[in-house]
């Protein structure tokens, strides 16, 4: 598949799109993108894929998520803005690769804004945009995965709008509350921006992320929001995330993934019973004692968007 990949990124120079590229994004934070960004990618990983994942957010929250050291993002902010190879993470998880964020990423507009001054009237054509840079930046090292994912801010829509620039899907994730849909409300308008520079940029689907388990009712208005907000041909994923307290505590607090806790969980049960039996105090290392049921939704929707991007190079290997 890397191959493929290496001659899709020459065949699509002029569009400036990566082939195999999702973007998890949402105008608002706290909808999921960063779980569904580690999770999903652990998950590729672990079934034999090569996976990157960049986390674009100021924030940094993906260190979290997969339990490797805080950043501040400065490494990564030099790259986009030079438009060189991003600082690696190798192997965060075996075949998973990391491009860490953090807070110094925040500088970025006003940097591309400076940049722009001193380039202007220098060149014939236009200063690159962010998009360009990023491009350029993930182009030398686009062949060595079979799956780039970008962890997206709600805030800095320069960011967001670099990477709708070149990438080839979106997941939109969103919880069932009025601020999260209004977040999918500009996430849709930034979509339709961003493909009068990237044409073939495609909707993968929209994520109920956090809902519960018995919760059908709000799960069909939830989606029925969805409908509305971005037309009939928004597809929902069949599968959604549900809401699991005492997991997703567990899942930060350890730098572990649903997969990873649902076996530490199991493990840890079974030494409760044993100190138990003991007569001697048991650890209390997770507050979820069983999380078989969130490692099924991440299992079942991390083949959805596979299943989903596979039919995306399809179509545009058709087109072409």
């Amino acid at each position: 598949m890397a191959q493929n990949i290496a001659a899709a990124v020459s065949e699509t120079a002029i569009s400036k799109q990566i082939p195999n590229t999702i973007a998890f994004a949402n105008g608002k934070g706290g909808v999921g993108k960063t779980s569904l960004s580690a999770n999903c990618g652990g998950l590729a990983a672990a079934g034999g894929w090569r996976v990157l994942i960049l986390d674009l957010d100021p924030q940094g929250n993906l260190a979290r998520d997969l339990g490797y050291d805080v950043a501040d993002g400065q490494d990564l902010l030099n790259a986009l803005i030079t438009g060189t190879e991003p600082p690696l993470l190798k192997d965060v998880r075996p075949g998973l690769d990391v491009v860490p964020g953090g807070p110094t990423l925040a500088d970025i507009q006003g940097l591309m804004f400076s940049r722009a001054n001193r380039s202007h009237g220098d060149d014939d054509g236009e200063p690159e945009t962010l998009g360009d840079l990023l491009f350029r930046s993930l182009s030398g090292i686009a062949s060595d995965y079979d799956l780039i994912l970008f962890d997206t801010p709600p805030g800095d829509v320069m960011i967001l709008d670099a990477v709708l620039a070149c990438c080839q899907g979106v997941v939109i994730p969103t919880r069932a509350d009025e601020g999260s849909l209004d977040g999918l409300t500009r996430i849709a308008k930034r979509f339709k921006r961003a493909r009068r520079v990237n044409p073939d940029l495609r909707l993968a689907g929209v994520v109920l992320f956090g809902i519960g388990s018995r919760s059908s009712r709000l799960e069909d208005a939830v989606r029925d929001s969805v409908y509305e907000i971005i037309g009939e041909s928004a597809p929902v994923f069949d599968t959604y995330i549900r809401y699991l307290e005492t997991a997703g505590f567990d899942l930060r607090r350890h730098g572990i993934l649903a997969h990873e806790l649902e076996t530490q969980a199991a493990a840890a049960q079974k030494g409760r019973l044993k100190a138990l039996r003991a007569g001697t105090k048991p650890e209390e290392d997770f507050l979820a004692r069983n999380a078989t049921g969130l490692a099924e939704d991440y299992e079942k929707l991390t083949m959805e968007i596979i299943g989903k991007l596979t039919e995306i190079n399809q179509e545009a290997e058709a087109v072409s």
